[in-house]
C-alpha cells in the first residue's frame, strides 16, 4: 500500500476547509486549486496571462516539495472567469507545458473566491512517466 503524504502551504484556511495543497500517494501528485496570491494578497489584479504565470510557478514549487517537477505534469485544469482571455490564459501556460503538453481543460466560471483571480489552476502529475 502506499504511503500518503500531504503537504501543506501553512495557509490558515487548509484547516478550516479540510485540504491540502497537494497530495502524494505513490507516484501521483494532485496539487489543489491554485490562485494567484502571496503573502502580501493577490498578485497579477486584472492581468490573466500575469496571474497564470504565476500560478504555474507556484505549483512548481509544490511539485518540487513533493519530488516532482513540471515534467511530471499529466494534466491541467483551468477554470478562468473571462473565456474570451484564453490567449492570454493559454500564452502563459504554453510557456511552461509547451513541450510538455499535459492534457488540460479550460472551463468558464461565474467565479472564484474574491473578485481579483481571474484564474484557478489544478494539477496532476505522475512520477516515472516522461
Amino acid at each position: 500500500m502506499s504511503k500518503r503524504v500531504n503537504i501543506s502551504s501553512g495557509a490558515p484556511w487548509e484547516a478550516i476547509v479540510g485540504y491540502s495543497r497537494a497530495v502524494r500517494v505513490g507516484n501521483i501528485i494532485e496539487v489543489t486549486g491554485t490562485v494567484a496570491v502571496d503573502d502580501n494578497g493577490p498578485v497579477g489584479v486584472g492581468d490573466a496571462y500575469e496571474q497564470t504565470k504565476f500560478i504555474i510557478q507556484k505549483i512548481e514549487k509544490v511539485l518540487v516539495q513533493a519530488g516532482a517537477n513540471l515534467t511530471d505534469v499529466v494534466r491541467t485544469r483551468l477554470f478562468v472567469t473571462d473565456i474570451a482571455q484564453w490567449e492570454a490564459y493559454g500564452k502563459a501556460h504554453g510557456e511552461f507545458f509547451g513541450e510538455i503538453r499535459p492534457c488540460t481543460t479550460m472551463i468558464e466560471v461565474s467565479k472564484l473566491i474574491a473578485p481579483e483571480y481571474l484564474i484557478e489552476i489544478e494539477a496532476t502529475a505522475i512520477l516515472g512517466n516522461n
